[in-house]
């Protein structure tokens, strides 16, 4: 078979780690690559090697003139009304679309409108679009979903992620309010400034992949404070300071509790780790030690996801409708 032909449509440091995956690919090629901010480079010169003939350009019709493209690899932001023109841009040139967009992981919930307008547009250009990365995607949605497969019942799901925010790259320090203040942390949440995108959407999920009719999702966001000066790879915190944040997400049937997500995003959080709890017949409980590092997961969500969107429907997907992945060579997708 021919390789996969992609664009990539955004190459900040996720978008710029998915093209260095697909640089060691066999099965899919690098044909185009937009980016503003990164207009006029060759793309494998910014990936530290040598130049391969892909210029990043500042507009899609630009990247895309004179070239046979297959999939968009999007990656620019994570709240779907900034990225749905976006999006509609890709799929009205015939492109399937795998996007980093959090909220577009499952939007049927908080965004049935914008859902409703994607599905048609995708369905009616024969293409596929879909929404994936570690958390949404897999580790707090995906994961207790199957592991639902084996249980007779299941009465309820918690699922734990701490993560260990000191050694990961700045932006994700800076979305956990890392080196605020109190004050500023709560002002900045108020406005949407800071948090993670996406465990709504995972409480969505989860409901739907488990036939739940779930009729209220509930969000909290709390700041973790330091006790005593921490340094991060990016960002140093003193004594008082924010050093992450603690976010949970919840969703209810008639009133009872029935999924909680509690995630804890900070510099220097204790026992990482992810762990899901299902309670019911029998019940089910599974820890991943140290957890699954976020921006390498994310990178496989993403390209291993480019040969499974064919097997499946034109319209909007949810990793709910891929088959299962798998590990494959470093040649191989």
């Amino acid at each position: 078979m021919s390789p996969l032909k992609v664009v990539h449509v955004g190459l900040g440091p996720i978008g710029l780690a998915i093209a260095e995956a697909v640089a060691g690919s066999t099965s899919v090629v690098s044909v185009a690559a937009v980016d503003p901010l990164l207009s006029g480079r060759d793309l494998g010169e910014l990936l530290g090697g040598p130049a391969t003939g892909v210029t990043v350009t500042a507009e899609l019709d630009e990247a895309l003139a004179g070239r046979q493209t297959d999939v968009a690899l999007h990656c620019t932001g994570s709240q779907l009304a900034r990225v749905e023109d976006q999006l509609h841009a890709l799929i009205g040139r015939g492109l399937s679309v795998v996007s980093t967009c959090e909220e577009l992981s499952w939007p049927w919930f908080h965004h049935p409108d914008e859902a409703q307008r994607l599905d048609t547009a995708a369905k009616a250009a024969g293409v596929r679009l879909l929404g994936t990365g570690v958390n949404p995607g897999f580790v707090m949605d995906l994961l207790p979903v199957v592991l639902s497969g084996v249980a007779a019942r299941v009465d309820s799901v918690v699922v734990h992620r701490v993560v260990d925010a000191s050694t990961r790259r700045l932006p994700l320090q800076a979305k956990v309010g890392a080196g605020s203040s109190e004050a500023e942390f709560r002002e900045r949440a108020a406005r949407g400034a800071l948090g993670h995108m996406g465990l709504v959407e995972s409480v969505a999920m989860i409901a739907a992949g488990l036939g739940w009719g779930v009729d209220e999702i509930h969000q909290a966001l709390d700041p973790v404070l330091a006790d005593a000066p921490i340094r991060g790879a990016a960002i140093a915190v003193e004594a008082g300071q924010v050093r992450g944040l603690h976010q949970v997400a919840t969703g209810s049937i008639g009133g009872q509790r029935k999924i909680t997500l509690d995630l804890v995003m900070a510099l220097g959080a204790e026992s990482p780790g992810d762990t899901v709890v299902l309670e019911g017949v029998p019940p089910l409980e599974a820890r991943v030690a140290g957890g699954i590092h976020g921006d390498i997961a994310t990178v496989a969500a993403v390209v291993k996801a480019l040969p499974r969107i064919g097997r499946v429907r034109p319209g909007l997907l949810s990793v709910l409708d891929l088959p299962a992945a798998a590990a494959r060579s470093e040649s191989e997708i």
